[in-house]
């Protein structure tokens, strides 16, 4: 997430030319610039949240979305896509059912079926579908797995009768209403099925591992040429989509230009200049920090700009397997120490992010402004300094922190470093500039740190995507290392109370218990949240509709989006 150091000047594959010296462009075609690169469209290999938030809006349709606009975070709820509702589930939980909708065509005009929805969701436990996408069917689908925790079903492309059988049981489809059986009990399954990993694929266009770049459209786009994997291409309209289908897109443009390979501070001058092209053109990608307050000090500028809360939360994990983080009073004092203000000033203000006391972001039910250990915004060193006294350890007390280094993230970690001195810390920092989490997820990395830095994104807005994959023991600790539990915290009562909350079905009451479970968190010193990143995007004076949607990450809403 660091700024951009570099300008390019690139054009899309087809279409205009986007260097602003050109006209306009045709009528009601709507350019995106975006730095890429794209690493595939298939909606079974997908997992960049920029490229779901685009995919899901233009060419990709699932049996739920989340409403167009910046108001859908807060209604946090899926409405039916593909299907007529959000989905039925029965008492236990495990068992949701999805009945599609009529009218829902593929670019062909042929229907889009519930055959067409098992098979989709089959090619995930394939290759290179299984190691590449989000693996949300082999987590949550009753399907047997093998001793090494792989699927018994090897995917559809192999012959494998048993494997075969244990799918169909686990997706069925009964006309046209789909069955998914679970493993577990999911009250919030029906936003899982909004993820492209659950898309429709028409059996007889599958390319397999050779589609990377294969779209075969049920939505409003279709992509018109092949796909340049360093320039990008144009999504013309989908003559077979039908908008009395589709109660999510309005589909406004007439076609869109995705040009890829502009870096983010050439994207934004280019919108900012809003000549030829770029007056009906959006950056993807977030502004640098550097031109963030340029934008938002003109009024004109900031007028065709948003500014909403990005997908990540950073924030500390404490070695409490080893080591002086195993003390209580040391993780308090830690965590009292923070100074989260000099955190966000050092990776661009206000604009940039604001300070966060909980892992649940603003866009998730069960997020709260309250700062369980009450150490404010700048932290609190003379309260710090008195529990690292009463830890019964001899100060200063030495900790080692590792934390992905960028020129951005040096800054702002030696803000925190000013803090922890003051209170009574000695502070190495351990900078790593590459494959940060590989290297910090090392079964021997916790014998050498103290405190990790880590950040965390949702993959729907839940907090079920937040607490159980960071903190639940069961699906993190192992011989081979952590996972996304860095600092090794294990504590049944907190696992049994995961699976209590998992299993509510009550909606307000779930939200709750995750917001208590991520306060005691806090409280006990297992993770120091820092900030909530936010992003800017910009564009052209000719775009309608600009909105970023919290619900797919914080990214453009291109759902509502129109060009004049």
């Amino acid at each position: 997430m660091g700024a951009a150091t570099a300008a390019l000047t690139v054009s899309a594959c087809t279409g205009p030319t986007t260097d602003g010296s050109s006209g306009a462009g045709p009528a009601g075609r709507l350019t995106v610039l975006s730095l890429g690169p794209v690493a595939t469209w298939d909606p079974q290999r997908i997992s960049n949240p920029q490229d779901i938030a685009f995919a899901g809006r233009v060419f990709t349709r699932t049996l739920t979305a989340f409403p167009a606009g910046a108001d859908a975070a807060q209604q946090r709820t899926v409405e039916g896509d593909l299907a007529t509702t959000a989905g039925s589930v029965d008492s236990s939980l495990k068992r949701w059912s999805f009945t599609l909708r009529d009218g829902v065509s593929w670019q062909d005009g042929s229907p889009v079926t519930c055959d067409d929805v098992r098979y989709g969701v089959s090619r995930s436990f394939a290759a290179p579908f299984a190691s590449e996408g989000l693996n949300y069917p082999l987590a949550y689908l009753d399907i047997p797995r093998k001793a090494d925790g792989s699927s018994l079903y090897p995917g559809p492309f192999a012959k494998d009768a048993k494997g075969q059988a244990a799918f169909d049981k686990a997706v069925s489809c009964d006309g046209t209403t789909v069955t998914f059986r679970l493993s577990t009990p999911m009250a919030d399954f029906n936003q899982v099925v909004a993820l492209p990993v659950f898309a429709p694929v028409k059996q007889s266009q599958d390319k397999a591992a050779d589609g990377t770049y294969a779209v075969f459209s049920n939505g409003p786009y279709q992509l018109q040429n092949a796909w340049n994997p360093s320039a990008g291409g144009t999504f013309e309209r989908n003559p077979h989509w039908d908008k009395a289908s589709d109660p999510i897109r309005q589909a406004k443009p007439t076609s869109i230009d995705y040009v890829e390979g502009t870096e983010s501070q050439t994207a934004v001058q280019q919108v900012i200049n809003d000549t030829g092209v770029h007056r009906r053109a959006i950056t993807l990608d977030s502004a640098p920090p550097a031109m963030q307050q340029h934008v938002l000090t003109d009024a004109a500028l900031k007028a065709r700009s948003v500014n909403p809360s990005a997908q990540f939360v950073d924030y500390l994990a404490p070695n409490v397997s080893k080591g002086v983080m195993r003390n209580l009073e040391v993780r308090r004092a830690l965590a009292l120490a923070t100074n989260r203000e000099g955190y966000v000033n050092a990776l661009g203000g206000a604009s940039a992010a604001t300070e966060a006391y909980s892992l649940i972001g603003p866009a998730l039910p069960g997020h709260t402004d309250s700062d369980p250990v009450g150490a404010g915004p700048a932290g609190d060193a003379a309260a710090a300094r008195a529990a690292l006294q009463e830890s019964g350890l001899t100060l200063p007390v030495k900790i080692r922190v590792a934390y992905r280094s960028t020129p951005t993230a040096d800054k702002a970690m030696a803000a925190l470093v000013n803090g922890w001195e003051s209170a009574g810390f000695t502070v190495s920092l351990q900078p790593v500039t590459k494959d940060y989490f590989a290297e910090v997820s090392k079964p021997a990395r916790s014998a050498q740190t103290d405190v990790f830095w880590a950040n965390w994104a949702p993959a729907w807005p839940s907090a079920s995507t937040v607490i159980p994959p960071l903190f639940d023991s069961r699906l993190n600790l192992s011989d081979s290392g952590n996972g996304r539990d860095f600092g090794g915290f294990a504590d049944p009562a907190v696992n049994t109370e995961i699976t209590r909350i998992s299993g509510l079905s009550d909606a307000t009451a779930r939200a709750d218990s995750w917001s208590r479970l991520d306060a005691s968190l806090a409280e006990r010193g297992v993770f120091v949240a820092l900030a909530q990143r936010k992003a800017l995007f910009v564009a052209g004076s000719s775009v309608t509709g600009l909105s970023a949607n919290a619900a797919l990450g914080g990214f453009v809403d291109l759902a509502a989006v129109g060009v004049e």
